[in-house]
């Protein structure tokens, strides 16, 4: 769409395009993120094809993890430097540590799926203890073999309460030959 044949759009409009509420697209507006070129006669906020990009730029750094008043600080960042590198430059610098924040947060996830995989492994087995034969406070002297030498994290936390006086001791009757 060339900028000669852009219609301008109402908020509502442009809201509609973008996906976002106009509870959202006003947001930006307070925060000084998205600025409409002109008012209709009847008053109504106006905006050309740069409001799009400006709004899916928002977006992408949002999804980024930068919050929205940290988008506005790197934009104020931006117009208060004296020049083009100055500018690029706070730019790259929040790109670096974005990028830091995450590959830290991959390294957590990756370790938590190698946690949640252990734990559903060791969870597996569980099948065999089905009631009457046991109930959930029989799980931490469980005689399965769940095929690791200590139950996950994830299942530990279960059977540690050193408050509770209701633990039943499991007692199983010996299996028919």
């Amino acid at each position: 769409m060339g900028s000669l044949a852009f219609k301008h759009l109402k908020v509502g409009d442009l809201a509609k395009q973008t996906g976002k509420s106009v509870r959202a697209l006003r947001l930006y507006e307070e925060l000084d993120l998205l600025h409409p070129v002109a008012r209709s006669n009847g008053g109504f906020r106006l905006y050309d094809e740069s409001a799009l990009t400006r709004i899916r730029w928002i977006e992408l750094l949002h999804q980024a993890g930068l919050s929205l008043h940290q988008i506005q600080g790197l934009l104020q960042a931006w117009h208060g430097s004296k020049s083009g590198p100055e500018a690029m430059a706070v730019v790259r610098e929040t790109f670096q540590k974005k990028l830091a924040d995450t590959r830290q947060a991959i390294t957590r996830y990756q370790t938590l799926a190698r946690e949640l995989e252990g734990t559903l492994e060791y969870l597996r087995t569980c099948h065999a203890c089905r009631p009457p034969r046991t109930t959930q406070q029989d799980c931490p002297h469980c005689p399965e073999d769940h095929g690791m030498k200590t139950e996950p994290a994830l299942v530990a936390g279960f059977h540690t309460d050193p408050g509770r006086t209701d633990r039943i001791v499991l007692h199983l009757a010996p299996e028919n030959p």
